[in-house]
């Protein structure tokens, strides 16, 4: 029989051109008085439209700049704002960061939270977890929550205007997802809920990989004008709600251990996402995958600019790399989902050849 299955989502998303000034009414439902935990670019972008969006409103908005990282203080300090101002609604404004405190603060005080995402760069918006940092800023852990987001609202015109390096990365981060979750499919591994994997979950996880071959560059080239377009549309949703939901409800393997093992090369000068499209292309290399799908997902890669090689990655010493394998198989890693586990000898001759084979591909 398996485990019993399970599928959770965002209760409202929301996503277009200006969506940010419907967000007061999206919201209304969800209380009086809100905080926004904002990155300093998600106050700059933001701040006009949603205001705007409460004219003629009873609602009082309190607005705070955090620290940066989502830190076990950073938390801390927040939580102290919503018991001391009676916040009812928890507001996360800005990149995967600011997400995961607004989530991790609201989960705390036990209050709803919405999340307007900034830059598409990963999946945080709409997951049921945080991934939670030391204050020196190596992984610490993933946070599980009981519920996802009550309303996740993206405003492409405010993504179409972020760096395009945010966009590709959060490519990157929802390329591994169908294929860690087709990992964790085939052993009957749980889902980051800690449930079966649904076949609604798969034909997600699935959407979000052909969307991205499909749309992938069209919408890299229209984010490099500040266009919003069909493509762009598409590649925000994949990136946020495909991926995030896919992600939630398929589960992780090889490609975000592989993230979470670099984290502790000091050298790595790779965003999340760009590891994660590396790592999904070690996880390939280590599932014997067929010629033709390695090349189909090196082409997109290398189409739409995310890494295929170490040097890419600001990793130039291969010793290194044993240091990440080796953090990326630590107990409780979702490496471990894959058939017949994975050991850091292993993980480092994947990652090696993945290297070899992005050289590989560009001098041919």
């Amino acid at each position: 029989m398996g485990r019993m299955k399970l599928m959770r989502a965002p209760l409202k998303y929301v996503q277009g051109r200006d969506a940010l000034l419907q967000f007061a009414k999206e919201t209304e439902d969800l209380g009086r008085k809100y905080l926004f935990i904002c990155s300093g670019s998600g106050y700059k972008y933001c701040g006009e439209k949603i205001e705007k969006s409460f004219e003629g409103m009873e609602a009082t908005r309190r607005y705070e700049v955090f620290g940066g990282i989502s830190s076990v203080g950073e938390i801390e300090k927040m939580r102290e704002i919503v018991r001391k101002d009676g916040i009812d609604v928890i507001v996360g404004v800005g990149g995967g960061s600011a997400i995961d405190t607004a989530k991790a603060t609201a989960y705390y005080e036990k209050k709803p939270v919405a999340v307007i995402p900034t830059v598409c760069a990963t999946d945080a918006p709409c997951t049921g977890l945080s991934v939670i940092y030391n204050d020196d800023h190596t992984f610490n852990s993933y946070l599980f929550y009981p519920k996802n987001p009550e309303c996740v609202i993206v405003d492409t015109a405010v993504i179409a205007a972020s760096p395009v390096r945010f966009l590709v990365s959060g490519m990157g981060d929802a390329l591994g997802t169908y294929f860690e979750a087709r990992a964790c499919e085939s052993v009957d591994a749980p889902s980051l809920e800690n449930g079966g994997i649904t076949a609604s979950a798969m034909a997600l996880c699935r959407l979000c990989y052909e969307t991205l071959l499909e749309y992938g560059l069209q919408a890299k080239l229209a984010c490099e004008k500040k266009l919003v377009t069909p493509a762009l549309e598409k590649i925000v949703e994949a990136n946020t709600y495909l991926s995030g939901v896919g992600a939630d409800n398929g589960g992780l393997a090889v490609a975000h251990s592989v993230y979470n093992g670099l984290t502790a090369l000091d050298e790595l000068s790779a965003m999340h996402g760009e590891c994660v499209a590396f790592g999904t292309i070690a996880q390939l290399i280590l599932e014997a995958a067929p010629e033709e799908e390695l090349m189909e997902v090196m082409d997109f890669c290398s189409e739409v600019g995310l890494p295929v090689t170490l040097a890419e990655m600001g990793i130039t010493d291969p010793a290194r790399v044993m240091i990440a394998a080796e953090k990326a198989c630590a107990p409780g890693e979702t490496l471990h989902n894959m058939p017949g586990d994975v050991t850091p000898q292993q993980l480092y001759d994947a990652m090696l050849a993945a290297d070899q084979l992005g050289q590989y591909y560009f001098e041919s």
